[in-house]
């Protein structure tokens, strides 16, 4: 790693990521369940995917299974990347096999992959109350009138013409504009606390509103606010 002059960030890695943090927290004040005790299962294993485990793990997220092309990334694999074997160490239950199979007693299945990828029968073998976020753009893993159906409690898309869009220009924008204008590097605990306070402009989540409005003009100043003025 290079420190450089100026703040670096994968918007479609590290803000994908907040984003799906910050909509998480507010589906947890929706749903009874705590961030310790989740079951969480991640479609794709490329950028987004890689950083959503992170920062959920950073969140005291503890029990994540991540999938590739191949199925669960888990130790029992001689297949893995050094990048993969952090997402295994993850894996607590050391799960394997395809998304059939991890998905059951499930609490939240996050999708950036592909279309179509989920179907109503995993959904349905998920613990109660289970959070869907089906990423895929332009259409997503399963649709949300689906997935309700087969009894997902929230539901959330990569889609503008849906409720809780996750959308990564929520974060970058006051990120850049808070390390600029404190001359700062980007830091773990920076990804962290700009989730939180995205997630804070909600302040009586529901079902179909835990992310705010893309087009919320408060967002990039509550973000930014997370960089400390010097």
């Amino acid at each position: 790693k290079k420190r450089l002059k100026m703040p670096i960030m994968h918007d479609d890695q590290h803000g994908t990521a907040i984003v799906v943090l910050a909509g998480l927290i507010n589906a947890l004040r929706v749903v009874p369940k705590k961030m310790e005790s989740l079951r969480v299962v991640i479609i794709g294993a490329g950028a987004a995917g890689t950083a959503i485990a992170k920062l959920l793990h950073a969140s005291h997220v503890y029990s994540i299974v991540t999938l590739d092309s191949h199925g669960a990334i888990s130790s029992d694999r001689n297949d893995l990347s050094s990048f993969k074997q952090e997402l295994a160490a993850y894996n607590t239950d050391n799960k394997s096999g395809e998304l059939a199979e991890v998905i059951v007693g499930a609490d939240v299945v996050i999708g950036v992959s592909r279309a179509g990828l989920i179907k109503p029968e995993m959904i349905s073998s998920m613990n109660r109350d289970g959070i869907v976020f089906a990423l895929a753009n332009p259409e997503p893993e399963i649709y949300p009138d689906v997935a309700k159906k087969a009894g997902a409690a929230i539901v959330a898309t990569g889609r503008s013409d849906l409720p809780n869009q996750v959308n990564n220009v929520l974060a970058f924008p006051g990120i850049f504009r808070g390390a600029l204008d404190t001359q700062s590097i980007i830091t773990e605990t920076h990804k962290l606390e700009a989730a939180e306070a995205i997630a804070s402009l909600i302040k009586k989540p529901t079902a179909d509103f835990i992310i705010p409005s893309a087009l919320n003009s408060d967002v990039v100043k509550v973000v930014a606010s997370v960089f400390k003025r010097k």
